[in-house]
């Protein structure tokens, strides 16, 4: 009886087994859609039956989703499904279906449909299951055999820069490709290609790489450049060349060229390592983006967001149906406070000159101007730069890639000033009181035979006040009245002029500093700082921007370059008093305007102006040959609406080789 029991019990177990094994249709469906929205394609089509793997081999099915998903930049794929609550049982011969629904984000914005999968029972002598049916409509509902995938991305306009006026500073215009057809040259194409290899900077053997291409056919316009539209005189010598032709290209210009170069900076293709830091921003391998300058700084405002089309094309290239379609967004132009004749002018005196200026209003903290020099054309880049113009100008030993006005300098006599409005903001300095000076050097026991030297203008008096001091330029004077102010309350006071902070800017600017991190180490470097040495540098705008409160009776302006941005904002309130700024004014219009004045020369007729001179020295030792850097900063005092801060690098006649080119920019914006 027991056996009987126990055979009974196996044998129910044994159906019961066998019942649990058999295939089911909605296990296909769900691993089919799992697989679907794992993006495992590989595993989607094994689980296709045999009619429709007929259609499409494993690589085509594989491929043909990958490339389509990549070309319409598919994201956020999601598949959903409701199965039936109840256990349904099927016979070999049902079809079932299930609904599902498929969404993700394309190119062109969201992309949705819903379809029924269908599924058919496959048996064979070695297993048994369901498969799904499968045909290109399972990619997008309305696709039909034959039918293939358009995705176009359509591109939004880049913002345009313009200055305070509306004159363009980044702007899109066109240049003009230059170029041949093969067809219209002559037997005299070799001497035509060796004129047009020196005519644009190219070698022969380039030029016939480019007419070898594939693609090129006898009638074919095959470009070699691109050169500036107004280069008409580029243009003329190329014209008679036969085969020759110009066709006009869209692309962004620099009008200002190198005057603005590394204020606008440039656009240019994405770079590797940039697509992939930023390629969830909707950036592709065909992209262009700001490199450098204000291109970069404002790229996510000027750039727009693209816009697309998602849609199914029949065999013949017939569009069939839009699966998604979206606009373009342009970018937005932005309007700088910079004036355009300011930074031309600026640039024309500093040209031939390695350095850098600052141009702001000193009543609303407006920058009108920052110029470096020796710059690049920016055009260049857009116009196709070759590696070998690009090591040139890496190479070149001015380095006009680089940035000076971005930079921090020695600020030389020009410190002055703010070393005397510490000294008269904290009563250590009374400016009628006379400094007795006997010798033209001054030292200290201790200084292990250190000396701060007057210059030869300077050693005049033996007895010196605050006025003398700074027509003058006295480096004891200031030395000595810094020593007597103390490290810590001239830390603390110079706090006020921004030391030591990032200048609230649209362009970022190298923050100024009055010592390292160690601090005054040891005395003589707070008697050097005294007079614009020692361990203090300076930006040529943040040295501007000091002086602003003299002009404003005690507020250091907060910057301004995006014009509709407030203006006359302060950056520190009363860093001055009122009698401090109007003593510290009346000196420095003197500097300008006193024979005896260091910024005296070269006068110029109705236009009053106030300002320091400053000569920075760069040796390692007192007694060692080092490069000198020349500084003067000014404004019109008459109506102060301009303020120019200039400083060149390795002068030969210290700040007397600034001077007059400061005041040139004076006599160009303001006579």
């Amino acid at each position: 009886m027991k056996r009987a029991l126990l055979l009974l019990f196996s044998i129910v177990f044994i159906l019961l087994a066998g019942c649990s094994e058999q295939p089911n249709p909605e296990t296909t469906f769900k691993n089919y859609m799992k697989a679907w929205g794992d993006q495992e394609y590989e595993k989607m089509y094994q689980l296709l039956g045999e009619k429709s793997q007929e259609q499409i081999t494993k690589k085509e099915f594989v491929e043909r989703y990958k490339s389509i998903y990549e070309g319409i930049q598919m994201e956020k794929l999601s598949i959903t499904y409701h199965l039936p609550d109840e256990e349904t049982e099927y016979k070999k011969e049902d079809t079932p279906s299930f609904d599902f629904n498929v969404s993700m984000e394309t190119l062109a914005g969201p992309v949705e449909f819903s379809k029924a999968a269908n599924l058919t029972f496959k048996e064979s002598d070695e297993s048994e299951a369901w498969v799904m049916s499968w045909d290109p409509s399972m990619i997008f509902s309305g696709m039909k055999q034959g039918d293939t995938i358009s995705a176009q991305v359509i591109k939004p306009k880049r913002g345009e820069i313009f200055d305070v006026n509306g004159k363009g500073l980044a702007i899109n215009g066109t240049v003009l490709n230059v170029g041949l057809v093969p067809d219209w040259m002559e037997d005299d194409r070799e001497q035509v290609k060796e004129e047009l290899a020196e005519l644009l900077n190219l070698s022969v053997e380039s030029i016939d790489a480019k007419l070898n291409q594939s693609w090129v056919q006898a009638t074919s316009f095959v470009p070699l450049v691109s050169i500036p539209k107004d280069n008409e005189e580029l243009m003329e010598k190329i014209r008679p060349l036969n085969g020759t032709k110009f066709q006009e290209k869209s692309a962004r210009v620099y009008p200002l060229g190198k005057a603005a170069a590394h204020l606008t900076g440039y656009v240019g293709s994405i770079q590797a390592e940039q697509l992939e830091e930023l390629k969830d921003q909707g950036y592709t391998s065909t992209s262009r983006i700001g490199q450098t300058g204000l291109e970069s700084i404002l790229e996510e405002k000027l750039r727009g967001t693209a816009g697309g089309k998602v849609s199914i094309v029949d065999g013949e290239g017939n569009q069939r149906k839009v699966l998604a379609e979206q606009g373009a967004v342009d970018g937005e132009d932005v309007n700088l406070t910079i004036n355009a004749d300011v930074q031309q002018s600026i640039y024309n005196q500093l040209k031939d000159d390695a350095g850098s200026s600052a141009a702001i209003h000193p009543q609303t903290g407006q920058v009108k101007a920052l110029v470096s020099t020796p710059a690049y054309d920016p055009n260049e880049f857009v116009l196709g730069m070759t590696s070998e113009r690009y090591s040139e100008l890496e190479s070149d030993p001015q380095k006009p890639l680089t940035n000076r006005f971005n930079n921090t300098y020695a600020p030389g006599s020009t410190f002055k000033p703010i070393t005397a409005a510490i000294g008269l903001e904290t009563g250590t300095i009374d400016p009628s009181e006379e400094m007795s000076i006997p010798d033209r050097s001054f030292s200290k026991e201790g200084w292990g035979g250190y000396s701060v030297t007057r210059v030869e203008s300077a050693n005049i008096d033996k007895a010196v006040n605050l006025r003398d001091a700074l027509v003058r330029s006295d480096n004891i004077y200031f030395a000595r009245s810094t020593l007597k102010i103390g490290e810590e309350t001239f830390l603390e006071e110079a706090k006020d002029f921004g030391f030591s902070e990032e200048i609230p800017l649209t362009y970022p600017i190298s923050a100024s500093q009055i010592t390292d991190e160690n601090g005054f180490n040891k005395e003589i470097t707070l008697a050097d700082t005294g007079y614009g040495q020692g361990e203090v540098e300076m930006s040529t705008l943040h040295l501007a921007l000091t002086y602003t409160p003299l002009i404003t009776n005690g507020k250091l302006l907060d910057p301004v370059m995006i014009k509709g941005e407030d203006a006359s904002v302060t950056w520190h309130e009363d860093v001055v008093s009122e009698d401090t700024a109007s003593i510290l004014r009346k000196n420095l219009t003197e500097v300008v305007n006193n024979p005896e004045g260091s910024g005296f020369e070269p006068q110029i007729e109705e236009l009053n102006l106030a300002g320091k001179t400053g000569t920075a020295e760069l040796k390692k030792s007192q007694d060692a040959e080092g490069q000198e850097n020349g500084w003067f900063i000014a404004w019109n005092t008459d109506d102060p609406r301009l303020l120019v801060s200039m400083m060149i690098e390795d002068v030969e006649g210290g700040s007397s080789d600034v001077v007059p080119k400061v005041k040139n920019v004076f006599k160009e914006q303001l006579q």
